[in-house]
């Protein structure tokens, strides 16, 4: 199922907006993907190297679960979400319809 998303369009004859539904098609999804799958590893790789220096810094021993949960709890904060960027897309899509 193609993903979707719906954005008010107002009308100067009624105060109601009429909802328009915008779908990517199956490229700009996969482009989509494709580009988050590669951010993330480059973000997660990032979070290690990172959990790596506080563990430094705070005098912890490194111990491997402990290095992935830092690396994970990092990720998380910092980590885009797949949803978002379609959503964007979407909303760039709707914004070329009302040109």
């Amino acid at each position: 199922m193609p993903f979707s998303k719906s954005f008010p369009k107002t009308s100067d004859k009624s105060i109601y907006p009429k909802w328009v539904e915008v779908f990517l098609n199956d490229k700009e999804e996969r482009e989509i993907e494709q580009r988050c799958r590669e951010e993330n590893i480059a973000l997660i790789e990032e979070c290690i190297e990172d959990a790596k220096k506080i563990m430094k810094e705070q005098n912890l021993k490194e111990y491997q679960t402990d290095l992935v949960n830092i690396a994970i709890a990092l990720f998380e904060k910092r980590a885009s979400h797949l949803v978002f960027l379609k959503e964007a897309k979407c909303k760039e899509k709707f914004d070329k319809m009302q040109e």
